[in-house]
C-alpha cells in the first residue's frame, strides 16, 4: 500500500545572504512537498528586512504557491531548532485546498463570508493594529491563531507579507478551509498557587477584595504558607488566572486566562492586574517558571498527533526563560510526532482559551493540522 502523500513541509535556512537563504528553503520545500502548494507562510528575521520587498514575490514565483502570508520576527523556529537573534528564514507550505488571504479591517473584524469551522491565521504589527479588539470580535465558531511581529521595537520597523505585497503596518490573515483537522493549542506556562477565590470587589484593573478580604491580604497568606522555592517564584513571576468558563466545577490548565500582577497598594490592600476581573468572577494566583512552562507544553502536545504545526511563541521564552533555545520546538516535535513544525517568536500571541479568543503574553500558541488524539 503506497504511503499517504505529504501535505505539509517546513524548511529553515540560517544563511546570512538572503538570496542563498531563499534558495535553500524553497529547494527543501520542493524536495519534500513538490511544486504549487495552495499556501505558504514565511517567517523572516530582521537580518533580511532590507530585501523584504522581493521575498514574498520570489517565494511565490519559485515555489508556485497560490497564496502567501508572513512576517518579520526577532527569532524563528523550525523542526526541533530555534534560531534566536541571528539570520533565519523559515518557510512553511501546505496542500490545503482553496484558501483565502486578506487584510483584517482596522475595526478588528473578519470578512462576513467566512463559514463556521474556518481556521484563521493572523499576523499583525503591534504598533499599528489592535489585536485585542480583533480577538474579542472573532466568534467561537471560527478558530483564530497567530501572533504579533517582533523584529522591530518601533513603529514602521516590522514587515508583513500578503501574496506579492509587503506592508509595514496593519495585519494580514489566512483563512484555511474546513476539513483539515485543525486544532489550536495554547500553553500559558503557569501553575496555580493557593485556592480559587471569588472577586467580591473590583474597580478597573484593581482587585480590591477576594472572598470578602483585601486581595493583598489573600496574597500575603499564600506567600507565608509557600515553600521557599515557591516564595521566590511569587516574588519575581507572579501572575493571576481569570476563569473563562464559570460553569466548571473544577479549574485546571486551559481554564484560566493568565494576566500579570502589576503591583499593590498597601494602604487599601488592592492588587493591580493586567485586565479587569468583574465582581462574582473567579481568580487564582499563578506562578510562571521554566519547569512549569515546559511541563505544560509537553503535556498538551503529547495529547495529540499531528501532520504539522504553525507555532507562535513569545519572544520572552526561548533562552530568556529556559536558559537555552529549542525547548518549545522540541516539546512540540516530540509530542506531536512530526518534524513539520515552523513558526516565529512574537511580541504577543493569539489563541483561544475556554472558547474565547485572546491576545496573550509569554505563551506558546500553535495551530495543529491533521490533528488526532493520541492513543
Amino acid at each position: 500500500m503506497p504511503p499517504d502523500p505529504v501535505r505539509y513541509a517546513v524548511a529553515l535556512s540560517e544563511h546570512s545572504d538572503t538570496g542563498v537563504a531563499l534558495g535553500e528553503v524553497v529547494g527543501q520545500v520542493l524536495d519534500r512537498l513538490g511544486p504549487a502548494p495552495d499556501v505558504a507562510v514565511l517567517f523572516v528575521t530582521g537580518h533580511h528586512v532590507d530585501r523584504c520587498d522581493e521575498l514574498g514575490r520570489t517565494v511565490r514565483q519559485t515555489l508556485g504557491a497560490r497564496h502567501l502570508i508572513g512576517g518579520t520576527a526577532v527569532s524563528v523556529l523550525a523542526h526541533r531548532q530555534e534560531v534566536e537573534e541571528s539570520p533565519g528564514v523559515v518557510l512553511w507550505a501546505g496542500h490545503t485546498g482553496p484558501v483565502e488571504v486578506f487584510r483584517p479591517s482596522s475595526e478588528g473584524r473578519l470578512p462576513d463570508d467566512l463559514v463556521d469551522d474556518t481556521t484563521v491565521v493572523v499576523l499583525a504589527d503591534p504598533f499599528s493594529y489592535d489585536a485585542v479588539n480583533l480577538a474579542g470580535n472573532v466568534p467561537p465558531e471560527v478558530t483564530l491563531v497567530g501572533g504579533l511581529a517582533s523584529e522591530a521595537g518601533r513603529p514602521g520597523g516590522n514587515r508583513l507579507f500578503l501574496d506579492d505585497d509587503v506592508q509595514a503596518e496593519g495585519a494580514v490573515a489566512l483563512a484555511l478551509p474546513p476539513g483539515l483537522g485543525t486544532r489550536p493549542l495554547v500553553s500559558q506556562g503557569c501553575r496555580p498557587v493557593g485556592e480559587p477565590m471569588t472577586v467580591t470587589s473590583s474597580e478597573g484593573n484593581l482587585l480590591r477584595t477576594l472572598g470578602g478580604r483585601p486581595a493583598l491580604e489573600r496574597l500575603k497568606a499564600i506567600s507565608e504558607t509557600a515553600e521557599p522555592s515557591e516564595r521566590s517564584l511569587l516574588s519575581r513571576g507572579l501572575q493571576v488566572g481569570l476563569v473563562v468558563d464559570e460553569h466548571r466545577e473544577v479549574f485546571g490548565p486551559g481554564d484560566f486566562l493568565i494576566r500579570g500582577v502589576l503591583g499593590a497598594d498597601r494602604a487599601t490592600g488592592a492588587v493591580a492586574i493586567g485586565d479587569h476581573a468583574p465582581v462574582g468572577s473567579t481568580v487564582q494566583f499563578q506562578v510562571r517558571d521554566a519547569d512549569a512552562a515546559t511541563a505544560e507544553l509537553r503535556q498538551m502536545a503529547a495529547a495529540w498527533h499531528a501532520d504539522s504545526a504553525l507555532v507562535f511563541t513569545c519572544n520572552g521564552r526561548g533562552s530568556h526563560l529556559f536558559g537555552r533555545p529549542g525547548l518549545d520546538a522540541e516539546a512540540l516535535v516530540d509530542g506531536l510526532d512530526t518534524t513539520a513544525v515552523g513558526g516565529m517568536f512574537c511580541a504577543g500571541e493569539i489563541g483561544p482559551i475556554g472558547g474565547r479568543h485572546f491576545l496573550h503574553g509569554f505563551t506558546a500558541s500553535a495551530l495543529l493540522l491533521g490533528a488526532e488524539p493520541a492513543a
